[in-house]
């Protein structure tokens, strides 16, 4: 038995066991047998399938791209603003063009290469395996002539087992065709994407599971609302007679009930009863039911498993602007980005990785889907604006003072002096003696030069002209 010491030695295995040395297959894949029931449940509810819609496919719109690791060691100090990105974008890369053509199978009669699943698509079938099971399988396509992946399949999680092992944590996968045929997979030939589950590390946990029954209580309520139209337009009852029925009565009684009041077509039909015969009616009623509520609690309950506001869902029956925008913002900043930032991991952790060291110093990222609110954008700016005019107003150096409030670092020239204030034109000498000679005399000639000394100040001192 090795010691926990040796096991941490051990890069190759987990320093505790995740599997136990009698790894029993079956125990395994009976854990697990329930996932194509939750591929199939996004057909059998239309709540269900819009926000399995919405979310694989608003998490597999926005771009990727490739980006170079940076060396700047810079810290930086603002908690809103990380400045500008100072990656640089890698163009031309072996694992951008697996990603842009990720399931090649054959060639066009012009030569060029056909794909089975482009990038949106292997991105959007894989979210939708990751909502309904909690897991996203790829299969990794191999070429004997290269080291490298040659592309990505998306394959469904209930066609798969883990095969556990106490040593290496994970011997592989085993997938099962249609026909039958089981295909082993080396750890590195399936890379899988899922939600935690607390109780098998090997496998997913995903919403759907988490609300298995009340999916099926809303499939099964619809059924019975069905099935009250294809019968009788009415609730059902009971035929009482007072003798015993033999065979032939009762299949006579049957057709003749089928024949006359089964379908909507048959409704409210006067029935005929004879031989003693007495009908009695169902206590039970549509409105004892009361579908609308049923089917109004089914869907909040789904909604609230996914975090979906009712707003995305099309439903505005008490939605706002206001909510309204709210609503989508927190769908794109919570929930898209949640799932953009887990398949980042996955391409980052298990992806990258298979090109050796090729792989190595680069990272996949995405292009945020979230639209610009630029109303906080402007506040953002005039608070930092106004924070760093305080600070260099202290006697802070300006250089150090933007990269704390996480403004670019920008050139910084002396504030020039303030322009002195216009003067008024000079009034006119000829206007300003017919002025004085009106009020009785005295020497025009030093009452202007008095004049233009004053205007000249800019100020008009009390008696100056007396």
């Amino acid at each position: 038995m090795k010691s926990g010491l040796r096991r941490l030695l051990n890069q190759g295995s987990p320093p505790v066991p995740y599997a136990p040395r009698s790894y029993q297959r079956s125990a395994f894949l009976n854990a697990h047998s329930g996932n194509e029931q939750y591929l199939k449940a996004t057909g059998a509810n239309g709540t269900l399938w819009q926000i399995v819609h919405r979310l694989s496919s608003d998490s597999a719109r926005p771009e990727w791209r490739l980006y170079r690791k940076t060396q700047d060691k810079r810290v930086r100090y603002s908690t809103t603003e990380t400045g500008s990105d100072q990656r640089t974008e890698v163009l031309q890369h072996q694992a951008l063009s697996v990603l842009q053509h990720p399931s090649p199978f054959g060639q066009t009669r012009s030569g060029s290469s056909m794909s089975a699943f482009s990038r949106f698509s292997l991105f959007e079938l894989s979210g939708q395996y990751l909502e309904l099971t909690g897991e996203s399988p790829w299969v990794v396509a191999r070429d004997s002539r290269a080291s490298f992946p040659m592309g990505l399949w998306p394959v469904r999680p209930d066609r798969l087992e883990a095969v556990p092992s106490a040593e290496t944590f994970l011997k592989g996968w085993i997938y099962t065709g249609p026909d039958g045929e089981q295909v082993p997979l080396a750890p590195d030939e399936l890379i899988m994407e899922k939600y935690p589950n607390p109780w098998d590390p090997y496998r997913g946990l995903g919403p759907v599971q988490s609300i298995l029954v009340d999916l099926e209580a809303a499939q099964y309520s619809a059924r019975w609302n069905l099935s009250f139209f294809l019968n009788s337009a009415t609730p059902g009852g009971v035929i009482e007679v007072d003798h015993a029925v033999d065979d032939d009565e009762w299949d006579r009684l049957e057709t003749r009930w089928r024949e006359a009041h089964q379908g909507v077509s048959r409704a409210h039909r006067v029935a005929m009863l004879e031989g003693g015969q007495k009908w009695v009616p169902n206590s039970m009623s549509l409105k004892d039911m009361d579908f609308a509520n049923l089917r109004g609690v089914s869907r909040d309950i789904i909604r609230e498993a996914f975090a979906m506001h009712k707003a995305m869902m099309g439903q505005s029956d008490d939605v706002n602007r206001a909510n309204a925008q709210t609503a989508l913002e927190v769908y794109q900043g919570t929930l898209v980005t949640e799932r953009l930032g887990r398949r980042r991991d996955t391409l980052n952790e298990q992806f990258l990785p298979l090109f050796g060291s090729t792989g190595s110093n680069v990272e996949f990222d995405y292009i945020s889907p979230v639209a610009p609110n630029r109303e906080a954008d402007v506040a953002e700016l005039t608070g930092k604006s106004n924070s760093a005019n305080i600070l260099v107003a202290a006697g802070y150096d300006p250089h150090d003072v933007l990269e704390v409030v996480g403004l670019p670092d920008m050139g910084f020239t002396e504030k020039p002096p303030p322009p002195p204030p216009a003067l008024p034109a000079a009034p006119d000498a000829g206007a300003g003696e017919q002025a004085a000679e009106s009020q009785g005399g005295g020497d025009s000639g030093d009452v202007t030069a008095r004049l233009a000394k004053v205007l000249a100040n800019g100020h008009m001192p009390v008696g100056s002209l007396r």
